[in-house]
């Protein structure tokens, strides 16, 4: 029991379920900003979500092992050697196609929009993510994707792009972030980061301004949207920017970004529950 107890675990980390998850609660926000959908037009954009982000996820572990190692990075499962390469391989391969068999049965356009943030997503972790800045502005672009592809199912309005921006936003200031933790094993890969191209210093001033800039465009729903000024998600979305607010202030005195990676994925959970709220 201990050992399937594992395994599962190990399965969960490399696929980053979690992460899907999230990307499927962006799908759903964006739809239900939209307008609404048919339940299997809902189903099939939250799965689309779950199975191209693991899909992803698994292949970045595969591209990414030797960076992991050297970064030490033992919350990835094969870093720990609870998994393999080729099973990572083997599952990336096996997700893709069920994610966009899923969008081609809401509709082409959902469809065609899916393969193609699928397809950048697996150049992106060949080869596209040792560009640096670069990645960073792809891997924000899949946090807004979600939002973008539900208003695709349904209808995509002004505030469904609004709230796209705030992720995109949030999505840059993070990644850059990260990039002060990998320096070590970027160089392996020769990934132009900014923290390792230009210092950590410098990421760390261009990583706070995009997390503040997110913060400073969620004070607009409630003001332009009738439907957020309500608690419901002003008090999630107020924790939220407190929690990046947060971040920033404690990036300029201490660099343990694994704390600030957890916190920021938390916070932007809060904003998605927020928004989420809103909605309805």
């Amino acid at each position: 029991m201990r050992s399937l107890k594992r395994s599962l675990k190990a399965l969960w980390q490399l696929l980053r379920l979690e992460h899907g998850i999230m990307y499927g609660i962006g799908v759903l926000i964006g739809i239900f900003l939209g307008g609404g959908a048919e339940s299997k037009d809902i189903l099939f954009g939250f799965l689309t979500a779950v199975f191209l982000q693991a899909s992803a996820f698994a292949s970045n572990d595969y591209f990414d092992y030797e960076v992991d190692v050297a970064n030490r990075r033992f919350d990835r499962p094969l870093v720990r050697g609870e998994l393999s390469k080729n099973t990572a391989l083997f599952l990336s391969i096996l997700f893709f196609p069920f994610g966009v068999i899923s969008a081609f049965l809401i509709s082409t356009t959902a469809f065609l929009f899916a393969t193609t943030v699928a397809i950048l997503g697996f150049a992106y972790n060949y080869k596209l993510k040792e560009l640096g800045f670069i990645g960073n502005v792809y891997v924000a672009f899949t946090m807004s994707a979600p939002f973008i592809f539900g208003g695709l199912i349904a209808e995509l309005r002004s505030s469904i792009l609004l709230l796209a921006l705030i992720a995109f936003l949030a999505g840059v200031g993070r990644e850059v972030m990260k990039g002060i933790e990998d320096v070590e094993g970027d160089a392996i890969r020769d990934a132009k980061t900014v923290a390792r191209v230009y210092g950590i210093e410098k990421a760390v001033q261009i990583s706070s301004i995009f997390f503040l800039t997110a913060v400073f465009l969620s004070f607009i729903p409630p003001i332009a949207l009738e439907e957020y000024l309500d608690f419901k998600y002003i008090l999630p979305v107020a924790t939220t920017d407190l929690l990046l607010l947060n971040v920033v202030y404690k990036l300029r005195k201490s660099k343990d970004i694994a704390k600030f990676r957890k916190q920021t994925l938390f916070a932007m959970l809060l904003g998605l529950i927020g928004f989420l709220a809103g909605a309805f």
